[in-house]
């Protein structure tokens, strides 16, 4: 839980997939709840916060201007 959460956009990152917007929602839903894996009652909650992050995360992702490129 550790590990930081890749940036997903060009020049950082290209041909991002779904699951790489769907690892990164499910880390962030990680480290914010604390928990690894949800107990069985909290696991619907926990499965509908990264639905909802990685839905708003490949929203942002199509809605950003990358202009110029990152300096060498």
């Amino acid at each position: 839980m550790c590990r930081s959460i890749k940036t997903l956009r060009p020049p950082y990152s290209e041909d991002v997939t779904d699951d790489d917007v769907r690892a990164a929602a499910l880390q962030y839903v990680r480290k914010i709840s604390g928990f690894r894996a949800p107990a069985s009652h909290n696991a619907e909650a926990f499965d509908r916060a990264v639905e909802e992050i990685a839905r708003s995360t490949a929203a942002l992702l199509d809605s950003l201007e990358v202009r110029g490129g990152r300096a060498s």
